[in-house]
């Protein structure tokens, strides 16, 4: 079957970047004057989540770092909610494959599902908080500031989650997810920074190209302000696909490592199966493949549902065990089930694309909803290309697989 030729094209973002993201998480930390009203030997938490935050590991070990400046003795508390399987060692090997382990950190990483109820929202959902976290004498919250994959609301992604969702570990994301984390998530996290040791959060924001933009290191009072701002700027930065309709769209890989649905639903606009609404800027796309599953997501493939069709090669990957025991946590059934199956990248592309002439099929192919730099797309779309002023950076080529029907690697 003939398949559409394509080019290479780019977009261009703005590339605003911090130069010192150490030292910005540094001085923030240093400027609340925490230091001098620790005691020596105070135990300190320093979360950290699941997702592919750029330069993760350094500010969490910048973290580390400063606390023993202190003379607090700090600790690594995984904060994913139920990701890793919901298992300690799951989570703790999620954490490695971000570079942050014991060795790296030079601190112990102290990865348990032991939570402990602190107390009940107004609408009666009980809110719970890893028992590590709540004893010691301080935590730090690291979390990036973005838009939600499943719900709309002034505060999403962030600080406020982080403590919600992360640090409540499967227990309390259950709780959560089940009460609605557009109506719950603010609540619980007034009710856990009210009674649980919470020293200071350190928001990021990233720019289009995953890169770390801005760092605000602010205090316990400060996280739904700096929640709500940071959202705002970053629904301006969201990476996006220019070309509405598509008839298909091709993901390269999808991954916990890169959303929390494996592929960003805010950038590949197909909120409506997740139960949500098409909203303005997201394409509308025909049918969607994704073919292959990162290695960081350990076998996790929530979020392989929103695709029409997949391969062989993604299937084989799955650990159904971590994967529904995410879809059981978020109850976004959709994302569990499984699209067509085909044998080859080959056999998908050639099915999405059917009999449509390859002169007019409106297709894309990207490397994940992360990194959208570079696209290709078919040569039906090269005048909007030219219109919305991307930079056409090769010709028209034919998709490459090798013997085995697998599409070569982006470089």
């Amino acid at each position: 079957m003939a398949l559409p030729k394509v080019v290479r094209v780019r977009q261009s973002f703005d590339r605003t970047r911090l130069g010192d993201v150490c030292g910005a998480v540094a001085a923030g930390l240093r400027n609340l004057g925490l230091g001098s009203r620790l005691r020596p030997g105070a135990r300190i938490a320093i979360t950290a989540g699941s997702r592919g935050i750029s330069n993760l590991a350094a500010m969490t070990r910048t973290a580390v770092d400063v606390v023993r400046q202190w003379g607090g003795q700090p600790f690594i508390v995984p904060s994913m909610g139920s990701h890793g399987g919901a298992t300690d060692e799951g989570q703790k090997s999620l954490l490695a494959d971000l570079g942050i382990s014991e060795g790296s950190m030079g601190c112990p990483v102290i990865s348990s599902m032991e939570v402990e109820e602190i107390g009940k929202t107004s609408n009666g959902t009980p809110v719970y908080l890893d028992r590590h976290a709540l004893h010691c004498d301080g935590i730090i919250v690291i979390n990036r500031v973005k838009p939600h994959t499943a719900f709309r609301g002034e505060i999403e992604s962030g600080l406020c989650k982080m403590l919600a969702v992360g640090l409540g570990k499967h227990k309390g994301a259950q709780q959560m997810h089940a009460a609605g984390l557009g109506t719950t998530l603010v609540a619980a996290a007034r009710l856990i920074l009210a009674r649980a040791p919470v020293l200071a959060g350190v928001a990021v924001l990233e720019n289009s190209l995953d890169e770390t933009a801005e760092i605000h290191v602010v205090p316990p009072e400060g996280f739904e302000e700096t929640d709500r701002r940071l959202l705002r700027q970053a629904w301006q930065t969201l990476p996006r696909i220019p070309f509405d309709p598509l008839d298909v769209l091709v993901v390269d890989e999808m991954g916990k490592n890169i959303s929390g649905t494996g592929m960003d639903v805010n950038v590949i606009g197909i909120g409506p199966r997740v139960g949500g609404k098409m909203e303005m800027g997201q394409p509308v796309v025909a049918t969607l493949v994704v073919l292959g599953l990162t290695p960081e997501s350990h076998g996790n493939a929530n979020g392989v549902g929103l695709a029409d069709i997949t391969t062989r090669r993604l299937v084989d990957a799955i650990d159904y065990k971590a994967t529904y025991t995410n879809v059981l946590t978020t109850r976004l059934w959709s994302a569990g089930r499984l699209p067509v199956i085909l044998e080859t990248d080959r056999e998908a592309i050639e099915a999405a694309v059917g009999e449509t002439p390859t002169e007019q099929v409106r297709f894309v192919r990207i490397q994940n909803t992360l990194h959208l730099e570079e696209l290709e797309i078919s040569e039906a779309l090269l005048p909007e290309a030219g219109k919305l002023g991307l930079t056409i950076t090769g010709t028209p080529r034919s998709l490459e697989f090798d013997e085995t029907g697998r599409l070569r690697p982006w470089q």
